[in-house]
């Protein structure tokens, strides 16, 4: 390994130079992420709610920054998926935030289903209006009309599956499962237009791209894995490293990422050999752990992250 250089026999010494913003380089923009933006243009004018999903992880992160300027006035409802793998307090900070704003965010667990009864009596409440006015021009009652906006990964296809309460798209664990534009009957005679994630041209925010990463928005395929897991292990040592030392049963976090990764390592036995430690694997294994929420309920931003993080 270039980054993690042996001194001996089992020693090993890490550049701290390589944890520096542009070492993962991450500057991703399919073609099809552009052609899914020009989708929603072209459709917005069809559909009557825009639901926002974010991961509740990363409200910041997965936040698409296009999406205020496609959408405009159309009514909003933002919802925070994945909200079982974060503290209470901290999806409490993030639901203000949005009211203070005028948007109603709902905390959602779109694999098992919670809160999305909410969703759809939201959609109906911020859909009134237009309805009203659709009925008063004298035009036959229609079904309202959503469209699914987010990043890959965060978990549109099962919540279109739960809101349609059947098996309406495929789904799975690697950003770009939804290829194409469908419309899909959901429960209280509504209809919903799924579209592609969407990510950006290219990320200004090197911290941004990272988080994505974390949470696997960005296919683990085209980063540095060992970087990005010990990324990863120093983000958690400053959020909560508690759950690093109680997860992995360590001593205590190290004064360096690498540290801690290697006792974990050891921990858990990854040797290539007799002695060497398997970084690979180590870092797979946290970064796995934190997507299935086994390391612990970790937010990685919060309202009073957004100013630093727009301004950097």
């Amino acid at each position: 390994m270039d980054k993690l250089k042996k001194k001996g026999s089992d020693e090993v010494s890490y550049n701290d130079d390589y944890l520096s913003n542009d070492n993962l380089n991450i500057n991703w923009y399919p073609g099809h992420m552009k052609k899914t933006k020009e989708l929603v243009q072209n459709n917005l004018k069809l559909v009557d709610v825009v639901i926002e999903l974010l991961d509740a992880r990363i409200p910041l992160s997965s936040k698409n920054p296009d999406i205020d300027k496609l959408v405009g006035s159309k009514p909003r409802i933002v919802l925070l998926n994945k909200s079982d793998l974060c503290k209470k307090e901290d999806l409490d900070e993030w639901v203000q935030y949005y009211l203070n704003l005028g948007i109603k965010a709902i905390p959602i667990n779109a694999m098992n289903g919670n809160g999305i009864n909410k969703v759809i009596s939201e959609c109906r409440e911020v859909s009134k209006e237009t309805m009203e006015k659709f009925i008063q021009k004298g035009r036959k009652a229609r079904a309202i009309r959503i469209m699914i906006v987010g990043v890959p990964n965060v978990g549109k296809s099962s919540l279109i599956n739960k809101l349609s309460g059947k098996k309406s798209t495929q789904t799975g664990d690697r950003p770009g499962i939804t290829k194409g534009k469908q419309w899909v009957k959901i429960k209280g005679d509504m209809e919903l237009l799924d579209t592609p994630g969407i990510l950006w041209p290219k990320f200004d925010n090197q911290e941004v791209a990272v988080n994505l990463a974390f949470t696997r928005a960005i296919k683990d395929e085209i980063l540095d894995i060992e970087t990005l897991g010990l990324k990863l292990i120093e983000r958690i040592s400053d959020l909560a490293p508690e759950d690093l030392i109680k997860r992995y049963k360590i001593d205590e976090v190290g004064p360096q990422p690498i540290d801690t990764m290697e006792a974990i390592g050891k921990k858990r036995g990854f040797l290539v050999g007799k002695n060497e430690l398997d970084y690979t694997r180590i870092a797979l294994t946290v970064l796995n752990e934190f997507r299935e929420g086994k390391i612990g309920n970790i937010t990685l931003e919060k309202p009073s992250n957004i100013s630093e993080n727009l301004e950097k």
